[in-house]
Formats: C-alpha cells, sequence, structure tokens
C-alpha cells in the first residue's frame, strides 16, 4: 500500500516537474472557465503571473471578439470531448495578439464526470510568419514572367509554374514527375549532366544561355539560371531553375548589330569623303591664293589692295580649314604622319607666339618661361599646329580682351604648356567634352566661328606623343588649356 501511494506521489511529481519546465503554456479550468492552474511558460507567453491568473475568468486572455470560441470549447469539452490543434489568437498582458495552437482536454473526477478543462497552447508565431512567407513566395514564383521549376538531383520535374507553362506548353500535371529531358534537345543533353554536377557540389550556374523544346517541337532560347535546393542539415536534395525566354533579347542583340554595322560603314564613307574632299580642295584654294598675290603686286589703288588682303585673309582660313579636316580623315585612318626628334618646346612656343600675334595686333600674348631648354621628343609641326590651335582658340573665345598668358614649367620627368585668356569660359558640365571632334564648346553664339575640330587634333596630337592635354576654367573668368610632354635628354 505504501509503495503503491509513494509511485503515485512520484509519478504525481514527475508529471507536475513536466508540466511546470514545458515549454508550451498548461492551464487548467473549471467548466466555468475560472483559471485553477499556470504554469512558468503560460507566465512567459502571456505575460500574466501565476498569481495574477489563477482565479480570474479565461477570457483575460481572450479578445473580445473571439469570446464565441470560448462558448463552443467549453461546450465540447462538457460533452467528454477533446479539441486538438485548434488556431486562434489570444491576447498577451501587454495587449499584443499572439496566434497559439490550442489543444483541449476535459478533466474527469473518480466519478468520470467532468469538472474542467485543461489547455495546452502552443506559440505559432514563427510558424504562422514562416507559412505566410511561404505563401507569398509561392505567390511569386507562380506570377513570375519568368519560368521556374524544381527538380531532384535525378533529373525529375518537382515544381513548374504558370510560365513554364506558357513557355514550354506542357501543363504542371504533365510535367511534374517526368525527366527533366522532356524539354532539353538531344544534341544538348551534356548541358544537363554539366548543370547537375556543379549543383551537387553547391554551386549556382548563373546566365547560362542555351536551347530549350517547347511541347510543340519549337526550339526557344533561353538563359537559365540554376541554384541548388539544400535541406535542413545543408545537403543538397535537388535544383530550382529559372529560365528566361531571350528571343526578344537576341533578336535585338541582332538588329543593334545590323545598326551598328550601317553607322559603322556611313561613317567610313563619311570620312572617305572628308578626306577625298579635303584633297580635292587644296589645289584650288593653292591657286587662288596663287593669284591673289599675284593681283596683289599688279594693284596699286589703296582700297583694292585693301579688299584683296581680306580676301587672300579668307583664304588662308579656308587652307587653314581644309587640312585640319584632311588631318582628322587622316587620323581615323590612322594614317597622320609624325617625325620624332629632339626639338625645343621653347623654341617653338616663341616662334608660334611671334606668328599668331603678327596676324591679331590686337592682343598682346605674354610668355613666361624659363632660359633654359625645353627639349622634347617629336614633331615640331605638329606641336606648333597644337600651340597655335591652342592661341586661336584663346583670342576667339576672349572677346573684348587683350591679353592671353603663355607659361612653360619643368619638373625632372615633363615639360608643361599653359594657354591662359581672360574670356567667357566653360560651364564645368562641358569641360569633358571639349576634346571631342567636332564638338563646339557654344553653338549658340554666331559670332564664335569653327567646327569643333581644332582641340581634337590637339588631344590626338599630344596623345600620340605620349603626352596629356587638359582644360580647367571657371565661367565668366577664363580658362588655361594645358599640355604636358615627357621631358627629352641630350644623350
Amino acid at each position: 500500500m505504501i509503495d503503491t501511494i509513494l509511485l503515485a506521489e512520484q509519478k504525481q511529481a514527475m508529471l507536475a516537474a513536466i508540466v511546470a519546465t514545458s515549454d508550451d503554456a498548461i492551464i487548467s479550468k473549471t467548466l466555468e472557465g475560472v483559471i485553477t492552474s499556470w504554469n512558468q511558460s503560460a507566465e512567459r507567453i502571456f505575460g500574466y503571473t501565476a498569481q495574477e491568473a489563477i482565479g480570474k475568468h479565461i477570457s483575460l486572455i481572450i479578445p473580445f471578439e473571439r469570446l464565441a470560441e470560448e462558448t463552443y470549447i467549453i461546450g465540447q469539452i462538457s460533452k467528454g470531448h477533446r479539441i486538438h490543434h485548434f488556431e486562434t489568437f489570444r491576447c498577451t498582458k501587454y495587449g499584443k495578439l499572439i496566434p497559439i495552437s490550442v489543444s483541449v482536454s476535459p478533466i474527469l473526477d473518480n466519478e468520470g464526470g467532468v469538472i474542467g478543462a485543461s489547455k495546452i497552447a502552443r506559440d505559432i508565431s514563427d510558424h504562422t510568419i514562416a507559412r505566410e512567407r511561404q505563401a507569398i513566395l509561392a505567390a511569386i514564383v507562380d506570377t513570375s514572367d519568368d519560368c521556374i521549376l524544381s527538380k531532384t538531383l535525378d533529373g525529375i520535374i518537382t515544381s513548374w509554374n504558370k510560365s513554364a507553362e506558357r513557355m514550354f506548353g506542357y501543363t504542371e500535371a504533365e510535367a511534374i514527375g517526368k525527366h527533366i529531358t522532356l524539354i532539353i534537345p538531344a544534341d544538348r543533353l551534356a548541358e544537363e549532366q554539366y548543370i547537375i554536377s556543379e549543383v551537387r557540389k553547391g554551386n549556382k550556374v548563373d546566365h547560362f544561355e542555351t536551347i530549350r523544346l517547347a511541347k510543340d517541337g519549337r526550339q526557344i532560347p533561353i538563359s537559365l539560371s540554376v541554384s541548388p535546393i539544400v535541406d535542413d542539415k545543408g545537403t543538397v536534395i535537388g535544383a530550382s531553375k529559372i529560365a528566361r525566354d531571350i528571343s526578344t533579347d537576341l533578336a535585338i542583340k541582332e538588329e543593334n548589330k545590323r545598326l551598328f554595322e550601317e553607322v559603322k560603314a556611313l561613317n567610313e564613307k563619311k570620312d572617305e569623303f572628308i578626306g577625298l574632299a579635303s584633297h580635292e580642295l587644296k589645289t584650288p584654294l593653292a591657286s587662288i591664293s596663287g593669284y591673289l598675290q599675284i593681283l596683289n603686286t599688279m594693284v596699286t589703288e589703296e582700297k583694292a589692295r585693301k579688299f584683296l588682303g581680306k580676301a587672300r585673309g579668307q583664304v588662308k582660313k579656308l587652307s587653314a580649314l581644309v587640312a585640319d579636316l584632311l588631318d582628322v580623315s587622316k587620323i581615323e585612318a590612322g594614317k597622320l604622319q609624325f617625325k620624332s626628334e629632339l626639338v625645343d618646346l621653347k623654341k617653338i612656343a616663341e616662334e608660334t607666339i611671334e606668328l599668331v600675334a603678327l596676324t591679331n595686333r590686337d592682343y598682346h600674348i605674354k610668355l613666361d618661361t624659363p632660359a633654359s631648354l625645353m627639349l622634347v621628343r617629336g614633331d615640331a609641326h605638329r606641336i606648333e599646329q597644337v600651340i597655335t590651335n591652342l592661341l586661336t582658340n584663346a583670342i576667339r573665345y576672349s572677346p573684348g580682351q587683350d591679353q592671353v598668358e603663355v607659361t612653360i614649367k619643368a619638373n625632372l620627368q615633363n615639360v608643361t604648356l599653359a594657354v591662359r585668356d581672360q574670356g567667357i569660359g566653360i560651364p564645368a558640365d562641358k569641360l569633358k567634352d571639349v576634346f571631342s571632334r567636332f564638338y563646339r564648346i557654344d553653338n549658340t553664339n554666331p559670332y564664335i566661328s569653327g567646327l569643333g575640330i581644332g582641340l581634337f587634333l590637339a588631344y590626338e596630337i599630344i596623345e600620340r606623343h605620349q603626352g596629356q592635354i587638359w582644360a580647367e576654367s571657371e565661367l565668366g573668368k577664363g580658362s588655361s588649356f594645358c599640355f604636358s610632354l615627357p621631358l627629352a635628354t641630350t644623350e
């Protein structure tokens, strides 16, 4: 008898310990709904201590709009029925609603009568969030414009979204359970072996362009991305595949390629025309210039000589423009010739300044340079062409001013020449484009002439001398155009 009592006490103590340490809230109540027990997990989940809860009505944790559930539950318990995994919401001490799964069992007296109910409540917040997330992901997969499917490592299709149905023509029922070779052309089966081998290693295959087969026999160009599917232990158990139809992309690529070739051909014809036209214009311009010089010796009347001088000046400008256009065509064809010899940049600058000053007598061009030689290796004529262009631009874009500054400085590696004007300046957003071919800094000013090829030629010439050229400017305060060349030695 004592052993039986002892065993019963031990059993009761064990059950009490289980209730006390359970991760689930375990609560008992009378048929009237009065709480009679409240374990530690109930305290943790609902926020009320046992002292605060015991003796209170169970409606303490039931939202007002769900009180009818308690009437139903008590009705079932009174009949001796159990309620399994009833999902609902209950309210914490702090007013937070939490999703729970409730199992309720009747408590019987010694005679088998129902005298109350025991309730096990499990917080399923994480489960609910996971389920909602899963539902969202499923909706995304189902409505995606891309074909999304999954398969086992043996190639058996396990999921097939609506886009897969549209793309390949097989319904979900027709595809699931079939081997992935259902949509793989016979001559591309080796691709599947490669993809599966990568997935088995845990590797992702990204943007793999290939061909797959539709139900009606059409070959569809697609871009594939395949990722491994892993279980809770990190073991690869399958593969998820996203396939995008790139038929339109390929068509656009082909069209772009065709258009590029057309533009390239037109550009080549344009450059060929510029070269041919420039070459053909040189001869008549030279003849005109020669005849004007002869005519100048024959005319004695002062007014006529003045007009002849203006005509010769315009022919000279036109000849310079034709020469520049011819240089552009040579650059595009890779035929612009350069000499390579030791030249003194200081001397070239002095001679160029003197020449430009003769034709621009209203401007004072100031040169600031050390007395020593500034030797560089290159083509004196081409370097002179660059300096002439920078000086001409400085004067052209400085209306109302009368001074241009030229400075030459050197360090152990380079010699730098800068041409500074006090003109209109260049907007910051246009500085990056000033050396582009046919780019005009100010297309809106009809009083400033030029085709935008001088700085392009200067850039190409300096680049081919292994130098650098750049511009610095502040709107309304003038600009500096600079270039540097490697300093040469006399050894």
